[in-house]
């Protein structure tokens, strides 16, 4: 993968975070705030808890923390694989946000 390829996939990986989070804020009563910075999104929810997503340019990964630990993405074919087994980003953010939220969510790409 080339950097221009892995920007292109990573910038869009971002984007739909960003626009399931509005979609979470319009549709359910979940209070969930999205903020980026560069090639970082921090979800922060109601009880302050955080989900930080960045960019890892030079490793063309995607890292995700959250209370429950933190995991690696590389784009394998069509989706982000976590690096360890964990799964795929979206899969694996929907469950992280969903514990965090006390709330089901869904990410989508």
């Amino acid at each position: 993968m080339t950097d221009k390829e892995y920007l292109e996939q990573a910038e869009a990986a971002l984007k739909a975070i960003e626009l399931a989070c509005d979609r979470i804020n319009e549709e359910t009563e979940v209070d969930l705030d999205n903020q980026r910075v560069g090639g970082m999104v921090t979800l922060t929810f109601a009880d302050r808890s955080q989900i930080v997503i960045n960019l890892q340019k030079p490793l063309h990964e995607i890292w995700v923390a959250a209370r429950r630990g933190g995991y690696h993405f590389r784009w394998e074919a069509t989706q982000w694989r976590d690096t360890k087994g964990a799964g795929e980003l979206f899969a694996l953010l929907s469950s992280v946000a969903s514990e965090q939220a006390h709330s089901s969510l869904v990410f989508t790409a």
